[in-house]
């Protein structure tokens, strides 16, 4: 939370750049009540943010622009890092699985390094993600389609959940806004969260995959409690003490 009183607006629209790198998507009512300033203020904000080209606005609120340029790949934040956690994922992966994924642009770094000799089948409602998995050579891709979101890429609604439902994943790869251990995986996106908790509910074994300044946040909505999670994933040393309390839940850290 910033400190609020006396935030120059540099210092506003730098937090409100920060929390749209972390989440993708932010709400101009939340943001107002976490600033303590006036809607109309957080909107004159999002507008110049826009205008510069920092962030896509849209009715409410405003989305991230890297997130939307991830088949670029420009632009996005800590690619550095979600390099890392994608190559830690891989050791999951094995030939023959039935692989579920949530979209997100650690996920699609994912897409883009897995080994051409892989064989196995990927179920996906992102788009972005599928553009990747069509591309390699010995992957069945399966697309996961209904209502696309427009703010996070990926098909979401009743169809894609029946979908969903009709499988047995052996793992679901899951990107995610915030984690912790007292309220589990949570979001800020309505629909999304219903899609993302019918994947972690079908799949055998659930990672997710996060860069570590999500860890310890919480949005408004929640997908799943932190015991439905098999592996974290991350792209610091699996010992560092921030992963003390997540390790005694039984999780794996990777």
């Amino acid at each position: 939370m910033p400190n609020c009183f006396g935030m120059l607006k540099r210092e506003r629209q730098a937090y409100i750049l920060k929390q749209i790198n972390l989440h993708n998507r932010v709400l101009s009512s939340d943001l107002s009540t976490e600033i303590n300033v006036s809607e109309d203020t957080i909107r004159r904000d999002l507008m110049e943010l826009s205008i510069s080209d920092k962030l896509i606005k849209v009715h409410g609120g405003a989305l991230s622009k890297s997130f939307h340029s991830s088949f670029l790949r420009e632009d996005i934040y800590q690619l550095d890092a979600k390099k890392l956690i994608a190559h830690k994922a891989l050791n999951l992966i094995k030939d023959g699985m039935f692989v579920l994924t949530s979209g997100g642009t650690t996920i699609i770094e994912l897409a883009r390094i897995l080994p051409l000799e892989l064989k196995a089948t990927f179920f996906t409602g992102s788009i972005p993600a599928a553009y990747e998995y069509a591309k390699h050579p010995n992957i069945d891709v399966i697309f996961i389609g209904d209502k696309i979101s427009k703010g996070s890429q990926i098909a979401v609604g009743g169809e894609a959940i029946i979908k969903i439902n009709s499988i047995k994943p052996d793992l679901c790869l899951l990107g995610v806004n915030a984690i912790d251990i007292s309220n589990g995986i949570t979001d800020n996106d309505w629909d999304v969260v219903q899609v993302k908790k019918a994947m972690v509910e079908a799949a055998s074994q659930t990672a997710v995959l996060t860069i570590t300044e999500k860890m310890n946040t919480c949005q408004k909505l929640k997908i799943c409690d932190i015991d439905q999670v098999n592996y974290l994933i991350t792209e610091i040393d699996y010992q560092h003490d921030l992963f003390k309390d997540y390790a005694n839940t039984g999780i794996q850290i990777l």
